[in-house]
This record gives structure tokens, C-alpha cells and sequence, in this order.
């Protein structure tokens, strides 16, 4: 299947979605989608349009920077974590490749870490338990404690 959907309705469950998406453009408004309808259930008190921009952004850099020999997948996973949301970005790059860049104004690229940098209020990346890497934010507070 090109295309998944793990959705997770136990409350208490930690995980409360996943998607796997090809690495192709059309995978990053079909994430956004994705997210949108599936997270509405669980009525964040977030931004959800501030985390569709990052996940539109982690995305896109997966997409961009995801490199294997073999073919390969996006997986997008998120998280409810006490009172914060966390969502995961897994794609089959290097982690040293990660980087905060502090793009010129005239620069066409080079922003989506800097907007989730400054949208999250937090963010890491690293080995992926998938194999590759994973960037992931959190966003404090996206339901009442």
C-alpha cells in the first residue's frame, strides 16, 4: 500500500496516530490532512494549524533530505505526552544532516527548521529506532493537564 493510516482511539494510549507516506511532494498536503482529521477527536487546545506548518515543514525536509539505496518511506507519528503534543518525522537520512539554518532574506530555502524552532517549544532530531533519522517537536500545554 503506498499510502497508511494507524489511528490509535484508547485515550490513554501514548501514540495517538501514525501515517506512512511516499517520498513525493503530494505526500506533504496529504500529511496535513491526515493530521487535521485525525487529531480532531482528540480536541487539542493547540494550534492546530501552527502544527500542520511544522509537520508540512519536517515533511517536506524528509522528503528533501531522505536518501537510501533501496525505496523508502516517510512515516509521521504523534504523541499525546501528559498535557504536550510530540509528532515524529522518521525518514531514512543522517541525523548529522540535521541543522538550524539562519537563511538571507533573498534564500528560497532553508526555513523549515527555523519556523519550528520558533513555533515549537520544543524540538529534536536524531537516530531514528526506525533506522535513519527522526525530527520531532513538542508543543507544550496542546491539552488542559
Amino acid at each position: 500500500m503506498a499510502y497508511t493510516i494507524d489511528r490509535y482511539p484508547c485515550e490513554d494510549s501514548p501514540r495517538l496516530g501514525a501515517m506512512t507516506l511516499q517520498p513525493v511532494p503530494e505526500s506533504v498536503p496529504r500529511a496535513r490532512r491526515w493530521f487535521r482529521k485525525f487529531i480532531a477527536p482528540y480536541n487539542p487546545a493547540c494550534s492546530v494549524d501552527d502544527c500542520t506548518l511544522m509537520i508540512s515543514e519536517l515533511v517536506t525536509n524528509a522528503i528533501r533530505y531522505g536518501k537510501s539505496d533501496d525505496p523508502w518511506l516517510v512515516r509521521v507519528e504523534w504523541f499525546r505526552e501528559g498535557s504536550s503534543l510530540r509528532v515524529e518525522v522518521h525518514n531514512p537520512g543522517f541525523p548529522a544532516n540535521v541543522r538550524l539554518r539562519r537563511p538571507e532574506a533573498n534564500d528560497a530555502h532553508g526555513r523549515g527548521l527555523l519556523l519550528v524552532d520558533s513555533i515549537a517549544d520544543s524540538w529534536h532530531s536524531g537516530p531514528s529506532h526506525l533506522g535513519g533519522t527522526v525530527v520531532s517537536f513538542v508543543v507544550a500545554d496542546a491539552w488542559p493537564a
